[in-house]
Order: C-alpha cells, then structure tokens, then sequence
C-alpha cells in the first residue's frame, strides 16, 4: 500500500537554529555551560550542512543515552561538548533523509510562513554591524590598511541592503541571506591575509587541544568542515568583527 502524502511543515526557521540546540543540550546535561568555540563550529557545521533541527536533537538524545551506559559516565563524568553528539546526529540525519525519500509526494503547504524578524529587528542589525565594521576599519587603519579598506566596503554593502528591508512587499530573507554569506566569505579571506602568522598559529594550537579527543570518532570530512569554522570563528574574534549572517542575529 502506497504511503499516505504527507502534509509539509512550515520552513523551520534556522536562524533560531543554534538557540534551539544550546538550550536543549544544557537542558539535557541540567547545567548552564558556556558555549565553546568548537560547539559553536559544531552548530555552524550542522546548519550548513542542512541537517534538520529535530535530527539533531534526536543525536543528542542518543548521544546523552550512550554516555550514560559508558564508562565515563560510571565514574562520574558528564557530557561537556557537542562533540561528542557528531556520529549520533549524522546518523539521525540520514534516518530522516531516508525516512523522507520514502514518505511520497509532499503537498506543499500553501500558508506563508510569518517572518522569523521584524523589519525593525533587521534594519538594526544591518546598521549595527555597519557601524561595528566603520570602527573596525579606523580602528586597524594604520596596522591592516587592505583589511581597512574591506571592512569599509562591507560596511558599504549592508548600507545599500537596508532600503531591501523598508520594502513593503515581502522579504526574501534567504536572498539577504546569502548575500551576507558572500560579504562574510569576502571578509573571512582578508582576515586570514592580515593575520600574522603567531596568532594563526596560537588558533590552530587552540584548535587541535579541542578537538583532540574527538578526532578519532570524525572522518576527514568532518574534521576539515569543523576546522574551517573554528578557523573562521576565531579569526573574527581576534579581530573584534561582528559576524554578519542572520544565523547570528539572535
């Protein structure tokens, strides 16, 4: 017997994607932590691979019942890091890819999703950013004139998307989305160019302590796509450069 059509969720809003995962791993390890870069390169990794939020919660869920039946968790340890969660929500993933090649046609729900945002919350991001930006390029004038000159026009382009967010007609977030995601590339490449060669260094250094006892249980793939991020957090970081995506907005 076919399977029965099945009726399409509204778009999750992924820009609520990192929000919702920090507070249900804190809910399931029952202390506030605070969240460290590698879990932040963790999320990032896992949103731009589009996995979906209720997977990921599932390989958390799955996760939490491994570590209990370990030996760490005898001895009183507890579950600090995604990164112990990585195999159990990939393979939550591809279940419900499965699950969802195997489901039938999807009727496509005609009802428009409301805006994640307001206009109001956007046009003060995009000004905020565009004034971090500004002082960001005075600020490292002198030392990073290129990265100066980068910053400026980065904080151009917001400028120029604002009057996209006073259109009264409806918003294509996922347009402005990759636009910020073009800038953000743009600014990632300049980072890494002016960056002297001890603080990459001290980055990466950082970087292996965290995810040395993790490397074992990530394939190559993996490791590279949380590198990048980790990476591309830090550098950020270091410079005192906001992160433009919207992903970042809440």
């Amino acid at each position: 017997m076919p399977a029965a059509p099945q009726q399409q969720m509204e778009p999750f809003n992924y820009f609520n994607y990192f929000t919702e995962i920090e507070e249900y791993f804190w809910r399931k390890r029952g202390a506030h932590l605070l969240v460290s870069p590698l879990d932040w390169a963790i999320v990032e990794t896992w949103q731009k691979a589009g996995i979906p939020l209720n997977a990921v919660l599932k390989g958390i869920d799955r996760a939490f019942e491994s570590w209990a039946r370990s030996r760490r968790a005898a001895g009183g340890r507890q579950l600090k890091s995604l990164a112990y969660c990585v195999d159990a929500v990939l393979d939550a993933a591809e279940e419900a890819k499965e699950a969802a090649a195997g489901s039938g046609p999807e009727v496509v729900s005609k009802r428009a999703a409301a805006e994640p945002f307001s206009r109001a919350e956007l046009k003060g991001y995009l000004e905020r950013n565009a004034a971090k930006l500004r002082a960001g390029a005075e600020k490292h004038r002198g030392s990073h004139a290129s990265l100066a000159a980068r910053l400026n026009e980065t904080a151009q382009r917001l400028e120029e998307a604002i009057p996209l967010v006073d259109t009264p007609a409806a918003l294509d977030l996922e347009d402005l989305e990759r636009r910020l995601t073009i800038l953000e590339e743009k600014l990632t490449a300049a980072l890494s160019a002016d960056a002297d060669e001890a603080s990459l260094l001290s980055i990466r250094r950082e970087m292996d302590r965290s995810l040395a006892p993790y490397r074992r249980k990530m394939s190559a793939e993996q490791l590279g796509q949380l590198e990048r991020q980790y990476i591309q957090k830090r550098l950020f970081e270091s410079f005192g450069i906001p992160r433009l995506s919207l992903f970042y907005l809440t």
